[in-house]
């Protein structure tokens, strides 16, 4: 063993145990029995078999295990935003795509090309920039893959300024904020803005994130480690649910009562939805499961292009309520979404479709990105291959032969067909979306935010309140 480490050698390893023991002592604490000259046992933990326990004392150990499950209080709400519950129309046993016969395919794309009559194909171009970043877009020690980025975080500033986003007074809850660059340069267009919150939305752990760059300024930066589905917002304050730990509150918004504004950028199939679910419905749910007057959907705060810096004093709203201000989110993975989570099922069912066709539209819509060539040289053998695209520093898609159907489709259609497909299966799922966000009472739109060569996954979700559906208030 190296001088001042365990004695233990791992097995498993082939290598000595690389923890430090205490002075004078050869075994480090999970080892000290190899030699210590008793009859004491050391046993696997219960809770969690990677540590081991002295079997005297594990009665007393499953009591501060950290594995171990904390006790829920009675207001905690599990899936808050997961979607569908009752999970009975959802088939057992899903067949993949490869394993469908060539008339149940041309079906398939039959049903698609019927469904997708009226839905917009082709988006408007929204290629914009922002003043914040010029200084880094010019900087020549950025690399290909940094340059990259860049130019799609300045497009996504420059549409929320497009938007009347971008402004003093706001609470910006930033999903799957990564590294939390997105939210980092927010906080550098509004340089010297008072009134600005950033919330980073997290469910990994996360190293080199930039949130210490801000610690000097005046504007909030918090960051939660949490799954979306239990996320809350709801009548100013956050509230946020852990698996093993009783919400965590954070009055943020109650201080200020600032509007909020979601963004993301590469947010990952189901997680869209989820994030959408949790904006919009977080004001109509109560989260202690007690029945309550729903409140309208819109009020006229939400109106940020006519009135976001208007008192609550002055408002006549719902006591409380604190409307989201607008959804800027970067759209990607949708071979990762989720008939569960998916908030557009109203949508397909309207068009005579359910939850098997999204089964396979969303595993199709992998051809826009992917395509379905041939690999090249040594190909690999085994079932799952992962394609990584110029974003592979936020998220990666894992896709698999099962799924792309190559081999039911070799010699039937042309790369182009199938990319065009995907495509089609991408715009009718976010299609679904748009249509959700416009019965909640928002003005929704799908456009192209940088090119192809940037980023595959080049389309932007924004909304916005939109007026004409914003109810009278009542007297």
């Amino acid at each position: 063993p190296e001088p001042g480490r365990c004695a233990h050698f791992v097995l498993r390893k082939r290598r000595f145990c690389r923890m430090i023991p205490a002075p004078g002592r050869r075994f480090c604490g999970e080892h000290g029995h190899e030699e210590e000259q008793s009859d004491r046992k050391r046993i696997p933990c219960p809770l969690d078999p990677k540590h081991t326990v002295y079997e005297d004392q594990l009665q007393k150990h499953l009591k501060k295990c950290n594995s171990r499950e904390k006790p829920k209080p009675v207001y905690f709400v599990q899936d808050i935003f997961f979607g569908l519950k009752d999970v009975a129309e959802i088939p057992e046993k899903q067949v993949p795509l490869s394993s469908l016969s060539i008339e149940e395919l041309q079906n398939l794309i039959t049903r698609l090309k019927k469904a997708s009559n009226g839905v917009e194909l082709h988006l408007k171009e929204q290629i914009l920039s922002h003043q914040a970043l010029q200084e880094a877009l010019s900087d020549p020690k950025n690399g290909e893959s940094a340059f990259k980025h860049l130019k799609q975080q300045a497009s996504i500033l420059g549409n929320m300024e497009r938007l009347h986003l971008l402004g003093p007074g706001r609470c910006f809850v930033e999903f799957g904020a990564f590294f939390g660059k997105l939210s980092h340069w927010v906080d550098i267009a509004l340089e010297n803005t008072e009134s600005v919150q950033f919330l980073l939305v997290e469910r990994a752990t996360t190293r080199f994130k930039v949130d210490g760059k801000h610690q000097r300024r005046d504007s909030i930066f918090e960051r939660l480690q949490v799954d979306i589905q239990l996320f809350f917002l709801s009548k100013g304050l956050l509230v946020v649910f852990f698996f093993f730990s009783p919400p965590f509150f954070l009055p943020i918004l109650e201080k200020k009562k600032l509007p909020v504004v979601g963004i993301g950028k590469f947010f990952c199939g189901a997680a869209t939805d989820l994030a959408l679910r949790c904006l919009v419905e977080s004001y109509t749910t109560c989260c202690d499961g007690k029945d309550e007057e729903p409140a309208p959907k819109r009020c006229r705060a939400a109106q940020t292009e006519v009135a976001p810096h208007k008192s609550a004093d002055n408002e006549s709203t719902t006591e409380d309520q604190k409307p989201v201000a607008g959804i800027v989110i970067a759209l990607c993975c949708h071979h990762k979404c989720d008939w569960t989570h998916y908030v557009g099922r109203e949508f397909f069912k309207s068009v005579f479709l359910g939850p098997v066709e999204f089964h396979y539209f969303q595993r199709m819509s992998s051809w826009a990105t992917c395509g379905m060539q041939e690999t090249t040289g040594k190909a690999s053998t085994s079932e799952d291959s992962k394609v990584f695209f110029n974003d592979t520093e936020e998220h990666e898609h894992t896709l698999s032969r099962a799924a792309s159907g190559s081999d039911t489709l070799q010699g039937i259609l042309s790369v182009e067909e199938r990319k065009e497909l995907g495509c089609l299966c991408k715009r009718l799922i976010d299609h679904g979306r748009i249509e959700y966000l416009q019965q909640q009472g928002y003005k929704a739109a799908l456009q192209y935010y940088t090119e192809p060569a940037v980023s595959l996954e080049n389309v932007l979700l924004t909304a916005v309140p939109n007026p004409s559906l914003i109810p009278e208030p009542t007297i």
